[in-house]
């Protein structure tokens, strides 16, 4: 049996090969495995974690000169754990059809030391925030077919010479493959994604406080509380009741407790897809990178709050109008909130937004059919 090695460069990253790689098995019987360069695991059935791996500080988010990041990672490993992935891909280049890169350029530097082909899926960088630059560019074109975010990109690339079509996978994660979807229910729903990394347990408390208060301005609310894979219910718990409100442990692994504030449960934990719960949401509150693209170009609104640094300017620029952040206080949030689920026209010129910068779903797709194709 043929087989396909996904590198990735980070949670979102990771998430993205894991919705790709199904799409290649809808298509062929091709094995998927997975090199996760930061140390996350896929956690997902269709992707088969290989090569060494150890989980950093900064969970892939070291660009745009974060020295402080990079630092923590450095004296985490990161030198020694890169050298032995090197020589990973070295010896096993061989062993794999085609080699797929998804993130940044430092992602593609290292499945090209496979010597096999190599599809890129870029999702780091995009003229609207940080184009390609001549190091880059030259990457680019070793590259066997090369995916970058948008359109915008793909011409600024040609005009150098550099070929590569649009393709941006946030846009399928935001999409539901199955027919689960979380339970509870409410007028509106408000969809919660306080991120995948460790700081995701205090971001939850916050923005399920600024759910709580905009649940007293206007009864009825609710929110989906989307709780990333390898971050664990128990340390929710902890961080929700230290911050004020009061958690239910439920015996449902997708749903595995619920958050009350005053007597009224005003949120439900979800652990399936992320897509199910930005279907069924009105507006996102949160403090993710992921998630806020996803919901974004599936046309939900996103709220988010001061505190992200570069990442959040990034993020900004990436989704224009899309996304609003906010100062980080937990009354005044609450009043946002409300005014926004309130405001039918600022909603869907948000959504409007969200959908041109991110484009439409299918992209994971054809993805898959290109390296379906070159597996032939």
């Amino acid at each position: 049996m043929k087989s396909v090695l996904f590198v990735s460069n980070g949670h979102g990253e990771t998430a993205i090969a894991a919705r790709i790689a199904r799409e290649v098995k809808k298509l062929s019987d091709l094995r998927c495995d997975h090199l996760a360069l930061v140390g996350e695991a896929s956690h997902s059935g269709a992707l088969h974690d290989v090569g060494p791996r150890r989980k950093m500080p900064s969970g892939g988010i070291v660009a745009m000169g974060n020295v402080r990041n990079l630092a923590r990672d450095a004296a985490a490993g990161l030198g020694p754990l890169t050298i032995a992935q090197w020589r990973f891909l070295a010896r096993s280049g061989r062993d794999y059809a085609v080699i797929v890169a998804v993130g940044d350029a430092f992602a593609l530097f290292m499945a090209l030391r496979a010597h096999a082909p190599v599809v890129f899926v870029g999702t780091a960088k995009s003229v609207y925030v940080a184009p390609y630059g001549r190091f880059e560019e030259r990457l680019l074109r070793r590259a066997s077919a090369a995916f970058v975010r948008d359109a915008a990109t793909v011409q600024a690339l040609a005009a150098r010479g550099v070929r590569a079509r649009d393709a941006n996978v946030m846009a399928d994660l935001g999409v539901a493959e199955q027919a689960q979807r979380p339970a509870l229910a409410g007028d509106p729903l408000v969809a919660i994604f306080p991120g995948s990394r460790d700081d995701a347990y205090g971001q939850a408390a916050f923005l399920l406080r600024v759910l709580a208060g905009a649940q007293r301005l206007q009864p009825g609310i609710r929110g989906v509380l989307s709780v990333a894979p390898g971050l664990k219910a128990e340390k929710f718990t902890s961080a929700l009741e230290t911050g004020g409100l009061t958690v239910i442990m439920r015996d449902d692994s997708s749903e595995p407790f619920s958050v009350f504030a005053d007597g009224v449960e005003i949120a439900r934990a979800w652990t399936g897809e992320i897509g199910a719960a930005i279907e069924l949401a009105r507006l996102g509150l949160g403090q993710a990178g992921t998630a806020n693209e996803a919901a974004a170009a599936a046309g939900v609104p996103v709220i988010a709050f001061e505190g992200g640094g570069w990442y959040r300017r990034r993020q900004v620029a990436l989704l224009g109008g899309a996304l609003r952040v906010l100062a980080r206080n937990e009354q005044s949030g609450a009043r946002e909130v409300v005014a926004l689920l309130q405001d039918d026209g600022e909603r869907e010129a948000m959504a409007r937004t969200g959908r041109e910068r991110l484009g439409a779903p299918g992209a994971a797709r054809r993805i898959a059919e290109e390296i379906v194709r070159r597996c032939a």
